[in-house]
């Protein structure tokens, strides 16, 4: 009906008018080609070369105009838009990345700073050219297969021979349409080393390296197939107690960006900074300072745990292969790439083999055309067919020897030999580039006839003529996860009306609890015996007369709650001790019992299971003999928060109240360290360091000469120059010899730790002073090893008994002079056999699982049901225990 109208209207008017088409078929047809094309011609790399089309076009490009000098990037990009149908910005971004990747380019003038995030000056500006590896492995016409550009002028390279997994060394990314890749790079020498295993038949496994060095946990990386996972953290040391360094940034930020994340999590309160200094230039350094009194590494984990400093990345493997987007992992594609390598050298190999075939051929006719004289039969040829015959015929005689026939062509040409040259012909030396070009074509025959060795001897040079500065860069290791509740900062208060029932943030006319953070648990517990964990927020009714709040920890099995209620309205009293390591959140929990009107009568929270001793009173009733008596909670095993308890007494309590403060009844804690974390834990991994209690102390020293003592806790980081670990035992000494840079003589001293928890350096300050031996052993023994003085004869190995040597003195004595000889090295030997006075501590305890066991009671609860089991007992008005 549109289309009548239409026509009815061009009838009555003489101007044209729009018709109505259908763009159903044109979307189906035109989207699809644009599909194809933005994934083969713009954002997939190619497996052959791994270069996607623009990075193909500009190393062509440059190939085109290399003369060893250095040409200005503008006239490259111009260059490269003779291949490249698309704008010059484009061109000029893609090839500042690859010179930022330094493999590949040469580069001259500011190509901008992948740490800082600095763009790279206009192409005007700068200049680039092919560095020596380039040429070396990327290029080599003769086997190249070429194609028209995009207007039919000129020639462009389908793929280029790239000898190298060069596409897993650089890495690349791009989003196409319905698909995308992130191929993460990888360390130049572990892909040779990688290659070499793969050619000798070998297993290899392959993890990223990244140019912004950093520390990556590799654990989940899945081969770099889709679901991998790579986790990437900045390098955070401590400069001193009030400053952190980040000296090393994870791939994919910037140090602006970087700093960025960490103010936006000091203004949302989740960690606490005093400034930041940005000193990166060639290297990052960047400075946080922290307010006096804040722990540096709890700050460390929570700039890993809030911020930019950890970031995880997921890889993707897609590449093209065969105009196909094809989904493959890291050690295929080396795999693919080695493969396609050793292709490509036998190709060189057999053109080679031919052209020096060729060359040792036409030598042997230009020889046999000399040396007998056949350039005088054509001296009567009046014809051109004549001079051609004439040769032919006097060669006959004398190329039985040659690998293949004699053909006009070779014939033509020995007619162009210059009567000069025949003149001046040395048979020797023909005979002798005769017999070269053999040689040569032997070794080419033994290189094809072992092709794989010949790889490995090929990825070899490129390893040692290239490898120099390629080490790994980002370290390898495992992480422990950050426990974001553990190292926030407490940016809010906690207030509570116990009365009313309403715990939150906003009630500031209200108790103060604590203070806390908007990420916290809270637990609660009520005059009627029940229990709520529950999120932090404004303001949260959690139920009437509350006894009890505080910030939950999960898992936490050193906080043991002790509790004595009352059963119902008017029944009997009982003692239980509990921890609480797990609940739903926002559930309600009975700890005393369901039956109606049930009381807490005495409640306490111990951070570190510590065991009160309390007073229970009586109301006077009957024939009571004993209204008061005293019950220690460190004779009540810690069962599971759902059980009833044991019976305190039957009578009615009148109240009960605190007479001594305890001590922690738990066993003391067993720590490991984790030497691939480099973190202490308590779950068994590593190597045991000791049993701690809450007085104990870790003893570290490190190789530059500081000794210090510190308490124990699993969010500790570690020096990388840390060469000891252990139990600090106060009156165990400490021996060590050392170099002393101002006298240029050995010393030894013995000392012990004066200041806990002070960093103190035990060797003098003087630049060339050194640690050489450090023990802890009771009686250390040192192996010195003198070197050889001219003239004279090496003098023996002395042993020296360290105890014996020097008595113990303070930390910053100087100590005893070694020896005066020139020593050339320094042993430490196996320590005298010493028996070591024992630890004795009158509070040590068993623990079975979460329960505590003394030595003086051995108890049951009574059932959940409310049952008496036979070991139920009863703490009578006298003090007497009867058992049910």
């Amino acid at each position: 009906m549109i289309e009548e109208e239409h026509d009815d209207l061009k009838n009555e008017q003489d101007e044209p008018k729009e018709t109505i088409t259908r763009v159903t078929g044109m979307y189906k047809d035109w989207f699809l080609d644009y599909a194809s094309y933005v994934i083969l011609e713009r954002a997939v790399p190619a497996i052959e070369d791994g270069f996607k089309p623009v990075q193909r076009r500009i190393m062509h490009s440059m190939k085109d105009l290399d003369d060893g000098r250095y040409n200005k990037v503008a006239n490259i990009v111009g260059h490269t838009m003779q291949y490249h149908p698309h704008g010059d910005a484009s061109i000029a971004d893609a090839m500042v990345q690859i010179g930022q990747k330094d493999l590949l380019i040469d580069t001259q003038g500011n190509w901008g700073n992948i740490l800082t995030g600095d763009s790279a000056a206009a192409s005007r500006y700068i200049e680039a050219r092919l560095s020596k590896f380039a040429l070396d492995v990327v290029y080599s016409p003769k086997i190249t297969e070429w194609q028209a550009s995009y207007d039919g002028r000129r020639k462009e390279p389908v793929n280029l021979p790239v000898k190298f997994p060069l596409l897993l060394a650089q890495g690349g990314e791009g989003i196409a349409v319905g698909l995308s890749t992130k191929i993460l790079p990888h360390n130049f020498i572990e892909l040779i080393e990688a290659s070499i295993k793969h050619l000798n038949g070998k297993r290899f496994k392959l993890v990223p390296d990244f140019p912004t060095a950093g520390i990556a946990d590799f654990s989940n990386y899945n081969d770099g197939l889709r679901g991998g996972k790579v986790r990437i953290r900045a390098r955070i040391s401590q400069l001193d107690k009030n400053t952190l360094v980040i000296s090393e940034i994870p791939y994919g930020t910037t140090t602006s960006s970087l700093i960025d994340s960490i103010l936006k999590a000091n203004d949302k309160g989740k960690i606490k900074i005093k400034r930041i200094e940005d000193n990166t230039a060639a290297e990052v350094e960047i400075l946080v300072h922290l307010p006096s009194g804040l722990s540096p590494d709890k700050t460390i984990d929570a700039l890993y745990a809030f911020t930019s400093c950890e970031s995880s990345i997921s890889p993707l493997g897609c590449i093209i292969e065969d105009n196909k987007p094809l989904f493959i992992g890291v050690s295929e594609m080396l795999r693919r790439s080695t493969d396609n390598t050793v292709q490509l050298l036998k190709q060189e190999l057999d053109i080679k083999l031919n052209e020096l075939e060729e060359q040792w051929h036409y030598a042997s006719l230009e020889r046999i055309f000399i040396e007998n004289r056949i350039y005088r039969d054509i001296e009567e040829e009046e014809t051109w067919e004549g001079v051609i015959t004439a040769i032919d015929k006097g060669l006959v005689p004398h190329i039985k020897h040659l690998k293949r026939a004699v053909t006009e062509e070779d014939i033509v040409r020995l007619t162009e030999i210059r009567i000069k040259r025949i003149s001046k012909f040395d048979i020797d030396k023909a005979q002798q580039r005769i017999e070269a070009l053999e040689d040569q074509i032997a070794e080419v025959k033994h290189h094809l006839a072992h092709l794989i060795d010949y790889a490995i001897a090929y990825f070899t040079r490129l390893k040692k003529e290239y490898g120099d500065g390629r080490e790994r860069k980002t370290e390898i290791r495992i992480f422990d996860d950050v426990d974001a509740t553990k190292v926030v900062i407490r940016n809010t208060k906690l207030y509570v009306n116990r009365a009313e029932g309403f715990i939150g943030t906003s009630l500031r006319r209200d108790e103060y609890v604590c203070d806390c953070s908007d990420i916290d648990d809270i637990i609660v517990f009520t005059k009627q015996g029940t229990m709520m964990v529950t999120k932090v927020d404004t303001k949260t009714f959690v139920g009437k007369d509350i006894i009890h709040v505080a910030v939950f920890k999960k898992k936490d099995k050193r906080t043991i709650y002790n509790m004595i209620y009352r059963d119902g309205t008017r029944g009997p009293s009982y003692i239980k001790r509990f921890a609480v390591t797990g609940v739903t959140r926002d559930r309600e929990y009975q700890m005393a019992s369901d039956s109606k009107g049930s009381s807490v009568l005495y409640f306490s929270a111990n951070p570190n299971g510590e065991a009160e001793v309390v007073t229970v009173l009586l109301r006077q009733s009957g024939s009571i003999k004993k209204l008061k008596w005293d019950i220690d909670f460190a004779d009540i095993i810690i069962k599971g928060r759902s059980s009833k308890g044991n019976l305190v007494t039957k009578y009615a309590v009148k109240r009960i109240e605190l007479k001594e403060k305890g001590v922690s009844t738990l066993k003391p804690r067993k720590i490991w360290f984790d030497d691939a974390v480099q973190r202490l834990n308590v779950d068994g991994r590593g190597e045991l360091i000791g049993e701690f209690r809450g007085e104990d102390k870790l003893l570290i020293i490190t190789q530059s000469g500081i000794a210090k003592t510190v308490t124990p806790e699993v969010t500790m980081h570690f020096d990388d120059d840390m060469i000891v670990l252990e139990k600090w035992i106060p009156k165990k000494p400490i021996s060590a010899i050392y170099y002393n840079g101002e006298k240029e003589l050995y010393y030894v001293k013995r000392f012990l730790i004066e200041n806990e928890g002070k960093e103190e350096a035990f060797i003098s300050e003087h630049p060339a002073s050194q640690l050489e031996i450090i023990s802890t052993d009771w009686k250390p023994m040192a192996e010195v090893v003198f070197a050889k003085e001219r003239g004279k004869d090496r003098k023996d190995n002395m042993e020296v008994n360290l105890e014996e040597f020097i008595a113990i003195k303070g930390i910053t004595a100087l100590g005893n002079q070694l020896t005066k000889d020139k020593v050339n090295q320094i042993n430490l030997l196996d320590p005298l056999p010493y028996e070591a006075p024992e630890e004795i501590h009158a509070d040590e305890l068993e623990v079975v699982d979460e329960e505590v066991i003394s030595d003086a009671k051995q108890e049951t609860d009574t059932s959940s049901n409310g049952e008496a089991q036979k070991d139920d007992f009863e703490i009578d008005g006298e003090g007497q225990i009867t058992l049910f």
